[in-house]
């Protein structure tokens, strides 16, 4: 049976101010499903709700908008998918090989509390499979915690949108913490490039992560190295 691959995208549309529309950043999703696809695995969307997946205007718009989202958005049965995800409390951490945590500022909202993508997560990770997250997808690993009470990153290299790279896009002031403080609390060992927005994934065993949306295709090509 090939690899059983499930996509976390977010149900939040925007910042605290309403007026500031943001969701999935969607080449985040866009690459690894394609390149997934191409190895032949089963692929699942899911999000802490259900339901609808809104996207981030600004990973619409040129020079984020590459080929692979924009085949997304001219494919109606892939953008089907998005307006029907699974609600993470309905998905059993058995049927899947590795969980991908995709981002977009909205993520930093709704992937922390949600208990059951923290129960999913966790299960995944303790049957042997693979946790993997892109750009502010880390933000989906903050509150998670093994079976022995130890955080999941304690200890643990990887990477994910910088604080610096918030100031750079101006959006500091908006969003609701420092991911990067936050994973240095929990005792995680976070890396970033020198250089922001440039492609960089840190692989530490089962755990791969990708530090911002020029970091989408190598990091699912980890996770197909890593899954064999």
């Amino acid at each position: 049976m090939p690899p059983r691959i499930l996509h976390v995208v977010t149900n939040v549309a925007h910042y605290t101010d309403p007026s500031q529309p943001t969701g999935l950043w969607l080449s985040e999703l866009s690459h690894a499903w394609d390149l997934f696809a191409g190895q032949g695995y089963v692929q699942t969307l899911a999000s802490p709700q259900g339901g609808a997946a809104p996207l981030e205007p600004r990973s619409l718009k040129w020079p984020n908008l590459d080929g692979t989202a924009r085949a997304w958005l001219a494919d109606a049965g892939r953008m089907d998918l998005l307006r029907h995800t699974a609600a993470a409390n309905d998905i059993r951490a058995q049927d899947f090989d590795a969980i991908y945590f995709t981002g977009g500022h909205a993520v930093m909202w709704d992937f922390p509390g949600s208990q059951p993508l923290q129960r999913i997560t966790r299960d995944i990770y303790e049957h042997g499979g693979v946790v993997a997250a892109v750009c502010h997808g880390y933000c989906g690993l903050l509150e998670t915690r093994l079976s022995n009470g130890q955080w999941l990153v304690q200890g643990r290299r990887l990477t994910g949108f910088s604080w610096r790279e918030e100031m750079l896009a101006g959006v500091a002031r908006k969003v609701p913490y420092d991911a990067e403080a936050r994973m240095r609390e929990r005792g995680a060992l976070y890396e970033k490039a020198w250089l922001p927005f440039v492609s960089k994934v840190v692989v530490d065993g089962r755990l791969i992560t990708g530090q911002n949306p020029q970091s989408a295709r190598a990091t699912a090509q980890a996770v197909v190295q890593q899954l064999g």
